[in-house]
């Protein structure tokens, strides 16, 4: 006589290691997620700072002008065709 369908089951072993394996990727699904959402502010925080930066930057051209500012030192470099208008 054939077993109904009910009657069937893995054995125990074979469904703690299922489960297991299951809430394992259910766990990295929601890592995923979580560094998604990490990722979405960072690059969010990345915009306003570039916003940041332009402003900043027209700040400075409009007291230097348009010029080269050296980042590590601060020194500032006039781009060639400005230079050589100026010693005319």
């Amino acid at each position: 006589m054939a077993k109904k369908t009910e009657d069937l089951k893995v054995t125990d072993e074979q469904l703690k290691k299922l489960q297991e394996i299951v809430g394992a990727m259910n766990g990295a699904t929601t890592r995923v997620g979580q560094i998604e959402t990490q990722k979405h502010a960072v690059l969010h925080d990345l915009t306003l700072m570039r916003k940041d930066l332009i402003d900043f930057q027209a700040e400075l051209e409009k007291e230097y002008g348009k010029v080269n500012i050296n980042i590590q030192d601060g020194t500032i470099q006039y781009p060639e065709d400005e230079q050589a208008d100026k010693e005319d």
